[in-house]
């Protein structure tokens, strides 16, 4: 079959791989400039997606890795083209927060108090009146940085980010959310929609997003995640909140993989956000978890279809391993990592390797290693699963401990949180 994919970072590059490796002939498109130096001689990159429309034909699969393409993908599938990605109105829900937590309400889903802003002095004034803690999040995925959860019931942490983020950036900051914190776990469920019901398993998932262990220092894309599949439809979590889409899902034709992050409590689920595309790196362990054909499940998914996914039961751990300058950007040219090779302590099995997922890397083909191509430093992810958490996260550690990039780092504790605490509370409370 051939894929065309349209990309805005390259994100699902280890998925194109995959997908290469069935068979399949993958052509992508990146449209940021300075990802296009990744996956050189790993993927077919190609100049103009537009050209290759009848290369991909109707027959083929049309992938779109993140949200800001909504449109074009409605458009696509209106011409007969097999889509999967999102939808106009999918790339709202999570671009526009707000938005979000309207179509929330009229699903009877239950939302956490928030308030929108398009100017700095005005949420200082807000905060300055409204006992908090608050969360401070950026609409648009304009600025990551700008994110902070607050621990302060006079709010004053939050005021601090919003004087510095004011100080440093004489442009307007977009629209931005403050939304009362609530205090739990924070766990996602998320799930593939064809356009008409959903299809394949739960995604159950625990993110760690702080830069350091015990979720110390300033929060990342994401340091790693634990996941799991559920195939009981009766998945109390998943039918107090992702369940109740189904019908606004349909209505806007989303076909793709969707997920709403929340925080539970002993009392209470409260939904805070959308996902409505490919997660990253969830996406990694998808791969490693399900058994079944990624071409087959992808074209049933654009096409409307049911399919039986077929997938391994337990527990799935993805860890970021990275260099600086992440998660920040390098002060200048001398202190990009590009060019730097990926080494191994000793040569790694077939099974290892496929779970090794790169990022910002590219494969010498001549002297036959792989080094890394981006700047930003964020170089790979690895994962293992297990029947247990425990099990998951030896195989995912045992295999980083055989990989040497100079000044990496990665998180050692993900999913032992889980171990330690979050699974007890979750079924004393009733939620698994």
């Amino acid at each position: 079959m051939n894929i065309l994919c349209i990309s805005k970072d390259l994100a699902i590059g280890d998925l194109l791989c995959r997908l290469k490796n069935e068979g399949h002939q993958v052509k992508i498109y990146i449209n940021d400039k300075k990802e296009r130096v990744n996956y050189e001689g790993m993927v077919d990159k190609i100049d103009d997606w537009k050209k290759e429309l009848a290369w991909v034909g109707k027959k083929g699969l049309i992938l779109f890795d993140n949200v800001g393409y909504g449109q074009i993908q409605d458009d696509l599938r209106k011409e007969g083209y097999a889509v999967v990605g999102g939808s106009a109105l999918g790339d709202k829900l999570e671009y526009d927060r707000q938005y979000g937590q309207k179509i929330f309400s009229l699903c009877e889903i239950e939302v956490v108090p928030s308030v929108n802003f398009s100017n700095i002095k005005k949420a200082m004034e807000f905060v300055k009146k409204h006992k908090g803690p608050w969360v401070l999040k950026q609409n648009g995925h304009i600025d990551k940085a700008f994110n902070y959860v607050g621990k302060l019931e006079n709010n004053e942490d939050i005021l601090q980010v919003l004087h510095s983020y004011c100080r440093n950036n004489k442009k307007e900051c977009g629209s931005i959310d403050l939304q009362k914190r609530v205090m739990g776990i924070e766990i996602g469920v998320g799930r593939y929609f064809n356009g008409n019901d959903w299809s394949g398993p739960l995604e159950m998932n625990i993110e760690h997003k702080n830069l350091f262990n015990e979720n110390l220092g300033p929060k990342t894309f994401e340091m790693g995640t634990l996941t799991w599949y559920d195939d009981n439809e009766n998945n109390k979590i998943f039918q107090k909140t992702l369940a109740k889409l189904k019908p606004y899902l349909h209505s806007i034709n989303f076909r793709g993989d969707v997920d709403i992050n929340c925080i539970i409590n002993e009392k209470n689920i409260c939904p805070l956000e959308v996902t409505a595309r490919f997660g990253f790196p969830a996406i990694h362990l998808q791969s490693v978890l399900q058994s079944s054909p990624w071409g087959d499940f992808l074209l049933s998914v654009a096409k409307g279809e049911k399919h039986d996914l077929k997938f391994k039961k337990g527990f799935g751990v993805v860890v970021l391993v990275a260099v600086p300058p992440f998660p920040y950007e390098a002060r200048s040219k001398k202190y990009y990592p590009t060019g730097m090779q990926i080494l191994f302590k000793e040569k790694l099995s077939k099974e290892e390797m496929d779970h090794i997922h790169f990022e910002e890397v590219s494969y010498n083909k001549k002297k036959k290693h792989y080094y890394i191509s981006g700047k930003n430093g964020y170089v790979l992810h690895v994962s293992g699963v297990g029947k247990t958490v425990e099990e998951a996260r030896k195989k995912a550690y045992g295999i980083i401990d055989k990989i040497v990039i100079p000044k990496m780092f990665y998180r050692t504790d993900i999913g032992l949180k889980f171990i330690n605490e979050d699974q007890k509370k979750l079924k004393s409370w009733g939620w698994m």
